[in-house]
């Protein structure tokens, strides 16, 4: 079969990987290796006085911040977070040392027996403590100001002003972190499940001080990422490569789930406060907007987070005059990362659940006042970007109120009902393309090949992986299309650094819109050279579309090349006396460019959607004094297939010149609104405004009691 654009098909693995099973880095094993495992910090902050180990048994190592050959510093964006802890500790969790022999039950023994003397310093545990702490607490701290928002709250009639707020989210990926690593002949292998093959290879490079030829990263099939297997794989590989290096022999460092969820990082917790002034025709003539970021103990990613949250503040919404101030805040928490959205869904929840206050505030039909601000094509972004591509909004919201009938629904609701709270929300929301900035011009610069084989095959050759999303299947549909060859003849093996160039990470919902793109544009030059040779490779780098305009001092210009697009409908029952949610139906509407796998698509809406309902609803994880109260699988709940309601969704089709076949992204979008609909449709049921998520039943009987 040929697999055509658009079609829906069965994920085709690669000829070399059939047989209905795949190897995943817990299934492998090396001659003669061993197992690691880690010591972790037990105080939230301290300095380390003292370790005492006991006599170790022959064949058992030790492995700490001494056995690191080159910088003690993870590579990402701030290098501040060490390989293994230096000095002192700034969370609950934090490595400080492998114990590493042939077996797991000594292991423990050992890591039982060692002694760790501290002396502990006050932490700070949350961001109100931070912010009075001064700038040693924060990370990092940004503002953008679109058009005069200063001298518009003067002359503003009424100001109306809200406080929202979200909170973790563990990813429970299927897959627990792991990884392997070997040392032969003066190389370092690591083989891991990851999602960003060159991330770990940089942060190996400077971790072991080498040259880059001597260090090699295989990622492994993978089950389940979300963002949180973006940035954490790097420290792994890093303590597996020590490891291997001291002892001579190959090392195997699995995460069980509650190691997994005690030391990983977490979605940010958010508190986003937005002001609006109106005019004396109570139109929305500015905003300001505050955003705030937990990002834990260390900076990592963070400042890229609240990027996209700053960018992704006003919505879909045209507002003419807008300041938003932005900052991370350091606790001596857990720190957070990457994850499905990137800081979008925490300002989405905020900006629309504003919206639709605002319109309850106004006495006006919520829907009807969000449809006035829409943004539109030729509008102005927050960062004053120009939004050049069709905006289809209108056209999804008749198609969603349509599909869920969802004005006669929510009339209907509004009048009460005393036996059971029935409520209807519906949110709107986009989500900005690849990477945010500059970052795919100035810092990715993805590479691609594509290789032409002897017997007709070609090769795809890229550092992005399928950790469940679909691109060994839509990678290789957008090469067998513009080959005009049957799918089954297009091969995609997990990435191998020694092999393929550096893409980029699979991160930002890039790897169809980029890296699809630049493998489209380097098929249809193998195309038209077929016949010059039997076998040759043909590489293409990425080039920024010509209209961008970007300033990352100020964050002027244009964040994203292009936007998807959304609308979920939440119909909903609350309990008049528990009240616990039961959710009735959703209905969803997207707009991601020509998909390239219907199927594929379907798969990333309704994944999107019920996770997007764990983290409205059930996901609860709270941090006393650093400590996680919800540390395992038992305490951390995410909904089960018992969870989810009747899910509907649609496509409408449109067409980005700069991506394969027209196509868009489509991973994160889905998530992106459901929390805002869920806790509007609660609002429309009670009556009460949500400022809140997860939306818990101890929530709403406090937000009850307030409001009466």
């Amino acid at each position: 079969m040929k697999g055509k654009i658009g079609d829906s098909m069965k994920r085709v693995d690669a000829p070399e990987k059939t047989g209905g099973y795949a190897s995943y880095i817990a299934d492998m094993s090396f001659e003669g290796m061993l197992h690691a495992k880690t010591l972790r910090s037990t105080k939230p902050r301290a300095r380390i006085k003292s370790i005492r180990v006991p006599d170790i048994p022959k064949g058992y190592f030790i492995v700490d911040k001494n056995d690191v050959p080159g910088l003690n510093r993870v590579k990402l964006i701030v290098d501040d977070q060490p390989f293994l802890a230096d000095e002192e500790v700034n969370y609950i969790g934090e490595p400080i040392l492998l114990v590493v022999g042939p077996e797991k039950v000594k292991i423990e023994r050992i890591l039982s027996e060692i002694r760790v003397d501290y002396e502990e310093l006050v932490p700070v545990f949350t961001m109100e403590e931070a912010e009075q702490q001064g700038s040693e607490y924060c990370f990092t701290e940004y503002e953008i100001v679109k058009g005069n928002p200063i001298p518009a709250f003067e002359r503003a009639s009424d100001v109306f002003e809200d406080e929202y707020r979200t909170g973790y989210q563990e990813h429970i990926y299927l897959e627990p972190q792991g990884v392997i690593g070997e040392y032969g002949n003066g190389r370092v292998t690591v083989w891991g499940s990851m999602q960003c093959p060159y991330y770990v290879k940089n942060a190996l490079i400077q971790g072991m001080g080498w040259e880059e030829d001597r260090i090699r990263v295989v990622q492994t099939t993978t089950g389940g990422a979300f963002g949180g297997k973006e940035d954490y794989p790097s420290i792994m590989a890093g303590h597996v490569a020590f490891a291997a290096v001291k002892t001579g022999k190959p090392v195997k460092l699995i995460f069980n789930r509650d190691e997994d969820i005690l030391c990983t990082t977490k979605r940010h917790p958010s508190v986003i406060r937005i002001k609006t002034a109106l005019d004396e025709h109570r139109q929305i003539i500015a905003m300001e907007i505050d955003i705030k970021l937990d990002g834990g103990a260390y900076e990592g990613l963070s400042s890229v987070v609240l990027q996209r949250a700053m960018f992704t503040s006003t919505g879909v919404y045209h507002i003419p005059n807008v300041r938003v101030k932005g900052k991370v805040l350091k606790t001596n928490t857990v720190p957070t990362g990457a994850f499905r959205g990137f800081g979008g869904p925490q300002s989405c929840f905020a900006i629309e659940m504003h919206m639709w206050s605002l319109a309850v505030h106004l006495s006006e039909d919520p829907l009807d006042f969000k449809l006035h601000y829409l943004i539109r094509k030729g509008d102005r972004t927050v960062t004053d970007g120009v939004m050049r591509h069709d905006v289809k909004l209108p056209d999804m919201i008749d198609l969603a109120t349509g599909m869920s009938d969802f004005r006669t629904k929510y009339a209907a609701f509004n009048k009460g009902n005393d036996r059971v709270f029935k409520g209807i929300g519906m949110s709107l929301f986009n989500h900005g393309c690849a990477f945010t900035g500059s970052g795919e011009k100035d810092k990715i610069k993805a590479k691609v090949k594509l290789k032409k084989r002897a017997d007709g095959s070609v090769e795809i050759l890229v550092a992005n992986v399928d950790m469940g999303q679909g691109p060994m299947t839509t990678l290789r549909k957008i090469i067998a299309q513009a080959l005009d060859i049957p799918v089954e003849k297009v091969i995609y093996e997990n990435p191998d650094t020694d092999r393929v160039p550096d893409s980029g990470p699979t991160v930002a919902s890039r790897t169809v819109l980029i890296v699809g793109g630049l493998l489209e544009k380097a098929a249809r030059q193998l195309r038209a050279e077929w016949d010059k040779a039997p076998e040759f490779e043909v590489l293409k780098q990425y080039e920024q579309p010509p209209y961008i305009e970007w300033d990352q001092e100020t964050f002027k210009g244009d964040a994203y090349p292009v936007y998807s697009w959304g609308t979920n409908v939440v119909e909903v029952e609350v309990n008049p006396i528990t009240y616990e949610i039961k959710v009735i139906e959703i209905w969803g509407v997207y707009d991601v460019g020509t998909p390239i796998d219907e199927r594929i698509i379907q798969g990333q809406v309704e994944g999107g959607i019920t996770q997007g309902l764990g983290y409205a609803t059930i996901e609860v994880m709270n941090s006393k004094d650093g400590v996680l109260q919800q540390g395992s699988v038992t305490d951390y709940v995410i909904p089960t297939s018992m969870d989810s309601p009747k899910i509907h969704h649609c496509l409408i089709k449109s067409y980005f010149e700069y991506g394969p076949f027209g196509a868009k992204c489509a991973g994160e979008l889905p998530f992106t609104g459901i929390a805002p609909a869920l806790a509007a449709a609660v609002q429309n049921a009670l009556k009460i405004p949500m400022r809140s998520i997860p939306v818990t039943p101890e929530y709403l009987l406090e937000a009850v009691e307030g409001a009466h």
